[in-house]
C-alpha cells in the first residue's frame, strides 16, 4: 500500500540515507507509483513516500510559508470544504500546490490532525521545536508500522520495508501466530513479526533523537461512546442528514468507478449521489459458472440509474496465473491476507483500467447493522504442533475480551483496522478505495443509535427509499426488501440457495465430500456453485490448482516447519486432491503461512 517510510536517528547521514533508499525501494511495487525522499539532517530525519500517480498524496512534501514546518502526508482527507482554502467556489482545486491547506492546518490547529476526515498517516517536521510528529487517522486504517531500535526509530507503510533493513526481525511472533491462525488476523496492534508493531489509531507521537518522547492521542473512542442515545425516529433523521451531507465529498475529486454489488450499501450511495446518465462507470466482480446474484442485481440497479455496467470475472486467466497472484497478495500485504484473496488482486488490477478510484460500500454492514465479520475458529486437530495450542487458547481469550466494550467501537476501532485492513491494503496497491461508511461524522452519529436500529435492515431500506423509491423496489442479492407473504417465501428460498452453495463449497462436511466424490461424474458443483460467490477454491484446489497445492504443501521446506505436523498435512492434501475430503480452509492457512515464510521470513 502506498505510504511513507523512514527513520529518525542520530547515526551518520550516509548510513541513514542508505537505509532509507532500501526502505523506499521495498514499496515501489507498480509502474504507476511515484516516489520521493526528504531529509532534515538537523532533526536526524530521513523520510520517503510512495504514492499512486495523480493521487491525493502525490504532491509531497508540503511546507509552510517560512519553511520551518514540513508535512509529508499519505491518504485522503474529506473534511468539510470550509476548511479547504485551496478550493474555488465550485469545489475545484485552484492552486499550484492543491494540498497546502493541510500544512496550514497543521500550523494553526493545536490538535492537528483531529479535524481531518479520512484514512491517512503523516509526518510533521518542526525545525523550530526540533521535533518530528507521527500522526494517523482515528481508525488506524492507513496503517503505519514501527520499530524502536538502538540506532533509531523506524516507520513504514509496509512491514517489509523495516524487515529489509532490520533482518533480525524476520521471525514470527508466537502469540501473533496463534491469533493469525485462529482469527485470521493479528489483534491489538501487534503484527506477525517480533518487535514490529502498528501505530494505534488517533496517534500523535513525538520523536526526538531517534526515540519516542511522547505517545499522545488526539481522540479517544469514549468521546463518541458517551453521547446520548436517540430514539429510532430522531436517529434516522440524524443519520439521513449526515449521510446526504457528507456523501458529495467522496465524489469531489478524481475519476471514480463504483464497485456495485447487489446489496444495500452501494445502493444507498447511488440513491443519493444521483449522477447524470452515463457518467459513473459501474462494475461488479463475477465468476465463470453463471452470473451470480451480485451481478444480476447490480446490472439492474445500474440500468435503472442510467449508468454503464460491466462484469469483471475471475476465470481462466486468473486461475492460469494463480501462483503469481497468491504469492504477490501475501507479499504485498505482509501476510495480512490469505491466498484466497489472490482473486481480489487480479480483479482490482482490472478495475484500475476503468477508473483509478474505486467507490465501495465497504464497512456499511459493520457500521450500520452491527455485522461481526470474524470470530475465532480452532484449527483442525493434529495439524499444528502441541506447542502452538496454548497460543490458540490465548487468541480466543483475547478476542472475547475485545467484545466487552461498545459494539460500534468494536466494529470501527478493532474489527476494521485488524480484520478488514489486509483486504484494503491489497486493493489499495491498485486503486484508491473510498467508502463513506467510515466518515467521522457518520460514525459519530451511529454511536447514538438505539439497539433496535442496528438489528434490522429498516434504516438502510428507508434511506434508499427516501433517495430513490425505484431503487428501494429492487430486492437485494439475498432477497432483502421483498415484502408480503410471497416475498418472505422467495427470500427463504434464496437463503436456502446461499446455504446450499456454502455446503457445496467451503463448508462441505466430510460426509458430503465422500458422497460427492462417489458421484463425481455428475459434476454436481455446476448445480450449486456460482449463484452467490465467484471464488470456488474447494473445487479449484481439487482440480485446476492441484499441482500448485501439491508443489507447495508437500515440499520438504513446508513439511519441515516446526509448527506443523507433517503427517497431517500429507493426509489432508491427499484427501482433498482426491476429492474424498474437504480441507479448503486448512489449505488456505497452510499455503498462506508457507508463502509468508518464503517471501518475508526466509529472505536472504
Amino acid at each position: 500500500m502506498p505510504g511513507i517510510v523512514g527513520l529518525q536517528t542520530r547515526m551518520p547521514r550516509g548510513w541513514a540515507e542508505a537505509q532509507l533508499k532500501v526502505m523506499v525501494e521495498c514499496l515501489q511495487h507498480e509502474s504507476f507509483y511515484i516516489a520521493g525522499t526528504w531529509v532534515d539532517e538537523s532533526l536526524g530525519l530521513y523520510v520517503g513516500w510512495i504514492a499512486r500517480r495523480n493521487s491525493f498524496s502525490e504532491d509531497m512534501p508540503l511546507r509552510n510559508e517560512n519553511g520551518n514546518l514540513t508535512l509529508i502526508f499519505s491518504g485522503e482527507d474529506f473534511s468539510d470544504p470550509e476548511f479547504d482554502q485551496d478550493r474555488s467556489a465550485s469545489g475545484v482545486r485552484n492552486m499550484v500546490s492543491p494540498f497546502s491547506y493541510l500544512v496550514r492546518r497543521a500550523e494553526s490547529e493545536t490538535n492537528f490532525p483531529c479535524g481531518l476526515n479520512g484514512r491517512f498517516h503523516g509526518l510533521l517536521a518542526d525545525r523550530m521545536r526540533g521535533t518530528t510528529t507521527l500522526v494517523n487517522d482515528r481508525y488506524a486504517m492507513h496503517r503505519l508500522y514501527y520499530h524502536q531500535a538502538k540506532e533509531g526509530f523506524y516507520f513504514a507503510a509496509e512491514a517489509k520495508a523495516i524487515l529489509a533493513v532490520r533482518p533480525e526481525l524476520r521471525r514470527i511472533d508466537p502469540r501473533s501466530f496463534g491469533e493469525y491462525v485462529t482469527c485470521g488476523c493479528v489483534l491489538e496492534n501487534r503484527t506477525l513479526f517480533d518487535s514490529i508493531e502498528v501505530l494505534p489509531g488517533a496517534s500523535r507521537w513525538i520523536l526526538k533523537n531517534g526515540t519516542v518522547v511522547e505517545k499522545g492521542i488526539y481522540f479517544h473512542p469514549r468521546e463518541w461512546e458517551g453521547q446520548e442515545v436517540l430514539d429510532s425516529e430522531r436517529y434516522y433523521e440524524n443519520l439521513r442528514d449526515t449521510f446526504t451531507r457528507r456523501l458529495p465529498r467522496y465524489f469531489a475529486d478524481g475519476r471514480i468507478g463504483l464497485s456495485l454489488t447487489g446489496g444495500l450499501d452501494t445502493r444507498m450511495i447511488l440513491a443519493w449521489h444521483k449522477p447524470l446518465r452515463g457518467l459513473l462507470p459501474c462494475y461488479t466482480f463475477g465468476g465463470v459458472y453463471r452470473d451470480c446474484q451480485d451481478v444480476v442485481v447490480a446490472r439492474q440497479v445500474a440500468h435503472v440509474c442510467g449508468q454503464p455496467h460491466e462484469v469483471i470475472k475471475a476465470g481462466e486467466e486468473f486461475l492460469s496465473r494463480f501462483h503469481h497472484y497468491a504469492e504477490r497478495a501475501v507479499y504485498l500485504t505482509d501476510g495480512c491476507v490469505d491466498v484466497r484473496r489472490a482473486s481480489d488482486l487480479y480483479l482490482n488490477e482490472r478495475a484500475r483500467t476503468i477508473a483509478p478510484i474505486r467507490m465501495t460500500g465497504n464497512y456499511g454492514s459493520e457500521v450500520l447493522r452491527g455485522v461481526r465479520a470474524f470470530k475465532p475458529s480452532r484449527p483442525l486437530s493434529g495439524l499444528f504442533s502441541q506447542d502452538a495450542l496454548s497460543y490458540f487458547n490465548q487468541a480466543e481469550e483475547t478476542y472475547h475480551s475485545l467484545l466487552l466494550g461498545h459494539p460500534v467501537s468494536f466494529a470501527v476501532f478493532k474489527q476494521a483496522p485488524w480484520h478488514h485492513y489486509g483486504l484494503l491494503a491489497l486493493e489499495e496497491t491498485q486503486v484508491s478505495v473510498r467508502s463513506p461508511y467510515l466518515d467521522n461524522d457518520l460514525v459519530q452519529t451511529v454511536f447514538r443509535a438505539p439497539k433496535s436500529a442496528l438489528a434490522t435492515y429498516d434504516v438502510c431500506l428507508n434511506l434508499i427509499a427516501d433517495g430513490s423509491s425505484v431503487l428501494r423496489d429492487i430486492p437485494t442479492d439475498r432477497g432483502v426488501g421483498r415484502e408480503g407473504l410471497g416475498g418472505k417465501v422467495l427470500r427463504k428460498w434464496e437463503e436456502t440457495l446461499v446455504k446450499a452453495e456454502y455446503a457445496y463449497d467451503y463448508g462441505m462436511p466430510q460426509w458430503l465430500a465422500r458422497i460427492n466424490h462417489a458421484v463425481s461424474i455428475l459434476h454436481l458443483e455446476r448445480v450449486f456453485l456460482g449463484r452467490h460467490k465467484f471464488n470456488h477454491y474447494r473445487v479449484w484446489y481439487q482440480g485446476v490448482l492441484s499441482d500448485y497445492v501439491r508443489q507447495i504443501l508437500l515440499d520438504p521446506r513446508t513439511l519441515s516447519r516446526p509448527y506443523v505436523q507433517r503427517s497431517q498435512i500429507e493426509t489432508i492434501v491427499q484427501a482433498h486432491l482426491k476429492g474424498s475430503g474437504n480441507y479448503t480452509n486448512e489449505i488456505h492457512v497452510m499455503l498462506t503461512l508457507e508463502l509468508l515464510h518464503r517471501a518475508l521470513v526466509d529472505m536472504p
